[in-house]
């Protein structure tokens, strides 16, 4: 049986890689071996990028919702135990956008829940 050589499958996977590093660097966009470590790397930081997204939105509605409470005499942790005591089920995402968009409504909750 004769040997098959793999020049073709190889080069494909250089060329696809090597159009993932489009942009990159110096010798990190064209040489392959740096063009993968870099690329590597760069995929670890984009998934812990996504992750990190997360935390950052989660602390500005926090924030936001702290900002819209304290004129209203409450502490956001406060604000947040008794929504827990009467059961109300909003999370931080709508409490944030109630607070930013519909200042009326998020007074009412705040309201019901001082009650």
């Amino acid at each position: 049986m004769s040997r098959i050589k793999g020049g073709v499958t190889t080069r494909q996977r250089h060329k696809r890689l090597l159009k993932q590093t489009k942009g990159f660097w110096g010798i990190r966009k064209n040489a392959f071996r740096k063009a993968k470590e870099t690329l590597l790397r760069a995929m670890a930081y984009a998934f812990v990028g996504r992750k990190h997204r997360k935390r950052d939105f989660r602390s500005l509605f926090i924030t936001r919702i702290n900002a819209a409470v304290r004129p209203l005499g409450l502490s956001y942790s406060t604000f947040i135990h008794k929504l827990k005591l009467k059961n109300i089920e909003l999370n931080r995402k709508m409490l944030g956008q109630l607070a930013v968009l519909d200042s009326q409504t998020f007074d009412a909750i705040v309201n019901f829940a001082k009650a």
